[in-house]
């Protein structure tokens, strides 16, 4: 009976250690779905600020790699369609300004708003990125090194890129993309969030 009692009061002891512990450190936070976003603020407990910049593009890079970016920043003329990021049918290339060739400009058949009978997607500006904005094919790490070269991205300063991807409506789309498109990761404004802490903890890279 002694022997017994004593064994509960250890295995009481125990949970009881195991449950303070649990408590100082907090609950283990669930994983995230493929279609979220780790907030900015929970970054802040990275001291380094290189390792928490890096951190921080790591994350805002799940949208960027996503097939409702990297479909309009391809690696040839053509750009790509759906989330298994096929080459556009019918055939159409970039043309000198991005926005189709004569006779086969984008707005053609793209027009302001998604078309949903049709399952064609819309936007005031639809286009492709620049041919020297291709991310098909690119570490994360290359396209921040990108991002941030003004002789690559429009001559655009650091500051100017975040207001850019929270403010162009061709940007915003990627999370209202219509029909059976996939959204891109998280919202908008997560993603702005992200990059601006980014560009606040120093703009590093990952490695190409």
């Amino acid at each position: 009976m002694v022997h017994v009692s004593l064994t509960l009061a250890i295995g009481i002891g125990v949970v009881g250690l195991i449950l303070t512990r649990s408590e100082s450190v907090g609950e283990v936070p669930k994983p995230l779905a493929a279609n979220e976003l780790r907030p900015a603020s929970s970054f802040a407990g990275i001291a380094d600020p290189r390792s928490r910049s890096i951190a921080l593009f790591e994350e805002a890079g799940k949208v960027l790699q996503s097939p409702r970016c990297v479909n309009c920043h391809p690696a040839t003329d053509r750009p790509r369609q759906t989330d298994e990021r096929r080459l556009h049918i019918p055939l159409v290339v970039r043309g000198a300004d991005g926005h189709g060739a004569p006779g086969m400009r984008c707005t053609t058949c793209h027009h302001v708003d998604n078309f949903e009978p049709a399952g064609i997607p819309g936007n005031d500006h639809w286009h492709l990125a620049p041919a020297s904005m291709t991310w098909e094919g690119l570490s994360l790490g290359q396209i921040c090194e990108q991002l941030k070269d003004p002789a690559r991205n429009g001559d655009r300063d650091i500051p100017t890129i975040v207001h850019h991807v929270v403010s162009d409506t061709l940007v915003i789309w990627a999370w209202s993309p219509g029909s059976d498109r996939t959204p891109a990761p998280g919202t908008n404004a997560e993603f702005g969030e992200l990059l601006r802490a980014w560009a606040e903890a120093g703009a590093y890279c990952p490695r190409p």
